[in-house]
């Protein structure tokens, strides 16, 4: 429960700095990956979120699971496919090239860079 406290007061200042165009620092390890995958989330989410509507706009289907290195100011540094069920390559591309430009609400410790898995499911 304090995990989740925790996170929302991160996600309520990220709107915050959002405004401001400051991204809040992040050094915990877990608590990185934990705001990364919380913030693809969101983008996932049916109506408005970013790679919902990208999905539908590119017709992207099927089940895409990848490996994600963020690094420094939230940027990605690196996108790798672990498994694809159900899509198409031309879809899988797409994906992983918007992945690779999406830029995180938040900033890492300088020289450090975080590796995780996210599975994307478009229907």
């Amino acid at each position: 429960m304090r995990t989740l406290t925790v996170i929302l007061i991160i996600l309520i200042s990220f709107s915050a700095q959002a405004q401001k165009k400051k991204k809040i620092l992040l050094e915990n390890r877990d608590m990185i990956i934990q705001t990364a995958t919380l913030e693809l989330d969101s983008a996932m989410m049916a109506p408005q979120g970013e790679l919902y509507l990208f999905a539908r706009e590119n017709n992207i289907t099927g089940e895409y699971s990848l490996d994600i290195t963020i690094r420094e100011k939230g940027e990605v540094a690196s996108v790798f496919v672990a498994g694809n069920i159900g899509g198409n390559i031309k879809a899988q591309n797409r994906l992983k090239d918007r992945i690779k430009a999406h830029s995180f609400g938040f900033k890492m410790p300088k020289g450090k860079t975080y590796k995780f898995q996210y599975i994307f499911r478009f229907e």
